[in-house]
């Protein structure tokens, strides 16, 4: 895909954000977590050929953790092959992939522990 294609595919991402990662949006943005800046729907490109670029979209993404957080709804249970191959992927880059349901998010402050205990400071 072109970068300008990524942009708008992340984008579209952004302002259709389910409710759970609002929910989850509201407890680590503007660096609200430990001072760990993440980002929502941002690209991360794991190849490119020319102006062709692979890339996954994590739902959140934290740069200075090299941790990535994917939100599971109903849809991955259908995706297992999908999510473990992009799992792979990712964790060969040297990402963290944490994956929480999104019934988990009924108790946030375990979700939060669980996030910061994977930071390396």
């Amino acid at each position: 895909m072109l970068y300008e294609h990524i942009k708008r595919t992340t984008r579209k991402l952004r302002h259709e954000s389910t409710p759970a990662e609002k929910r989850l949006w509201k407890y680590i943005r503007r660096k609200q977590l430990k001072g760990r800046k993440f980002l929502r729907q941002h690209a991360i490109i794991y190849d490119s050929s020319g102006d062709e670029h692979f890339f996954y979209v994590p739902d959140f993404y934290c740069f200075k953790e090299n941790l990535a957080i994917e939100l599971d709804g109903k849809i991955h249970e259908f995706n297992k092959k999908r999510d473990q191959r992009r799992d792979d992927i990712l964790s060969n880059m040297g990402i963290k992939i944490l994956r929480f349901k999104n019934e988990e998010l009924k108790d946030i402050e375990t979700v939060l522990k669980k996030i910061t205990s994977e930071f390396k400071d």
